[in-house]
């Protein structure tokens, strides 16, 4: 039995060593100590308020993008003798146009489909029917009859003041993403781009937003949350935004809808008369828009415009040639063309026009053509 004074044989050589070790511990503790506090979750720092133009673009965003909807086409397959499917054809955007269920896409969207389907902003799919197209100006207008939905028609606003340089906003489906928002400037103005038929679509905003396939069809907003375009195409070789994207203007598409929900034919500004091709003209040498003929009882023939014809001998005699119309230089058959786009039926065409080498001042009233 050990009593107070007993002492281990070698205690105090025993108690080196441990003491040695404790010392050398310590400031391993303390890394581990500090490791541990060092793998808690940071504190996270104060935001502070959003900048200005953050808050512009939410609310922005908030107002608009119930009006923006994903449209899904179909076309009929047969899968089998006696049976025929519909399967998923493409995708594409739109928008609401009013409280009616009409929805505005581009024609490109739904041709050759056999049926769309319209999703809106609150998930919920509907079925749609065409109301009408007008595949020169690359439009479209659906309907849809969504039960128990109180719908967001888009605010409307127009091209015409634009500037290069201002803030625009997309807002669509890209890759079938729904719901997505891209911000640009306007890059350029009275671009032209060419329709599903084949014919130039005047007066287009250019703009550096990322526009998508599945973007077609969506609403080109200003910084006021207003239409201004319908995003249309884009200039790619890899079929992916290369920032170079391009919108039908809304003094396009204003005045086109209200036709097409009545059901008739989007009417173009007609002159009565037919141009020589710009390749023609330039091998004659003539710059501007060389008339070919004059249809009669037209405001071309009231005007008294003169067609191109051949004399007994066979030879060409060339027809009034258009150099102006208005204050706008006409350099060519697609100048004049472009000006008539921005005319419509009832209108006078002031036009400036070279015969036999005299300049005459000419004004010609426009009819309606399909």
């Amino acid at each position: 039995m050990l009593n107070s004074d007993t002492r281990l044989p070698g205690g105090r050589r025993f108690l080196v060593p441990l003491l040695l070790a404790a010392l050398l511990a310590a400031p391993a503790c303390r890394k581990l100590r500090s490791a541990a506090s060092e793998a808690e979750p940071r504190p996270v720092a104060a935001r502070g308020d959003l900048a200005a133009d953050e808050r512009a673009t939410i609310d922005l965003f908030r107002q608009s993008s119930p009006s923006v909807v994903f449209i899904t086409t179909l076309s009929r397959r047969r899968t089998g003798l006696f049976r025929i499917a519909e399967i998923p054809r493409g995708e594409g955007s739109g928008f609401v146009w009013d409280t009616g269920g009409h929805v505005v896409t581009n024609f490109h969207v739904i041709q050759g489909a056999s049926s769309a389907r319209v999703t809106l902003s609150d998930g919920s799919t509907w079925p749609a029917s065409f109301v009408g197209g007008a595949p020169d100006r690359d439009l479209a207008v659906l309907r849809i009859f969504p039960t128990g939905r109180t719908l967001r028609p888009i605010l409307v606003g127009t091209s015409k003041d634009l500037l290069v340089g201002q803030k625009v906003f997309a807002i669509g489906n890209p890759f079938g993403l729904d719901q997505s928002l891209s911000t640009g400037i306007v890059s350029a103005l009275g671009r032209s781009i060419e329709s599903v038929t084949g014919r130039q679509i005047e007066g287009v905003i250019q703009t550096d937003a990322a526009i998508n396939p599945g973007n077609s069809g969506g609403p080109l907003l200003d910084s006021a949350g207003r239409l201004i375009g319908v995003n249309t195409a884009i200039a790619s070789t890899s079929g992916s935004s290369a920032r170079v994207s391009f919108a039908v203007p809304d003094d396009t598409i204003n005045p086109v809808v209200p036709q097409l929900l009545q059901h008739r034919p989007v009417l173009r500004p007609r002159p009565g008369g037919t141009l020589a091709h710009d390749a023609v003209a330039a091998r004659l040498g003539v710059e501007g828009a060389l008339i070919l003929s004059v249809e009669p009882e037209t405001g071309a023939a009231e005007a008294g415009l003169r067609g191109t014809t051949r004399t007994e001998d066979g030879s060409l005699l060339l027809g009034d040639v258009v150099t102006r119309v208005g204050e706008r230089p006409i350099r060519s058959a697609d100048d004049l063309i472009a000006a008539l786009e921005e005319k419509k039926p009832g209108d006078t065409l002031p036009l400036l026009v070279l015969r036999d080498g005299e300049t005459i001042r000419v004004a010609v009233s426009l009819s309606a053509a399909p």
